[in-house]
């Protein structure tokens, strides 16, 4: 990892956009390093507006606002449009193509198009969307390998959620497949 990762992750409320930002920030406190997870809704819960900013450093941050992130995971096409020009020139996008379509896309920045739904769909749960993606960023970011990330599931799939384990581990293996494809 570098020295700090600044993300924002935006997406309609339903789509898991605050469980991707809590998993990155968990990570982060297991592995020792400094992290600030900011959530973000709209005045609606499922189908409203949601975003979070997660910011992992191996310094102490001292503003935990990001108003320039290093990536942007963008899960529908609003979100894109609403964040997209804050992505720092350089930059990573993570994009959602299953719902992002007919968009230009910024020259100075990397774009990663993931039909997440699709690879959701032949896992058979529309639900891992979020995983999905997750596992692209994952691979695109390297600021976490994959154990780290299991090893995260596995202290917040238990219970009732245990059962979803094992789908959501595929998911982000699958999404970290689709990058590299």
């Amino acid at each position: 990892m570098k020295n700090s990762e600044r993300v924002i992750i935006a997406g309609f409320g339903g789509q898991g956009v605050m469980l991707m930002g809590q998993i990155l920030s968990y990570a982060a406190t297991a592995a020792d390093l400094n992290t600030v997870w900011i959530p973000s809704y709209g005045p609606e819960t499922r189908g409203g507006t949601a975003n979070c900013s997660v910011t992992i450093s191996k310094e102490p941050i001292n503003a935990p606002v990001v108003t320039e992130p290093n990536t942007l995971i963008a899960l529908n096409e609003p979100s894109y449009k609403k964040f997209v020009d804050r992505v720092k020139s350089g930059g990573e996008m993570i994009i959602n193509s299953s719902l992002i379509k007919d968009v230009t896309y910024r020259e100075d920045v990397k774009v990663h198009e993931i039909d997440a739904a699709k690879i959701a769909l032949d896992l058979g749960n529309l639900k891992v969307v979020n995983m999905v993606i997750l596992g692209a960023y994952i691979e695109v970011t390297k600021v976490f390998d994959k154990t780290e990330i299991f090893e995260i599931f596995d202290k917040i799939f238990t219970g009732d959620k245990a059962k979803l384990l094992d789908l959501n581990k595929q998911a982000l293996e699958a999404g970290m497949q689709a990058v590299t494809e």
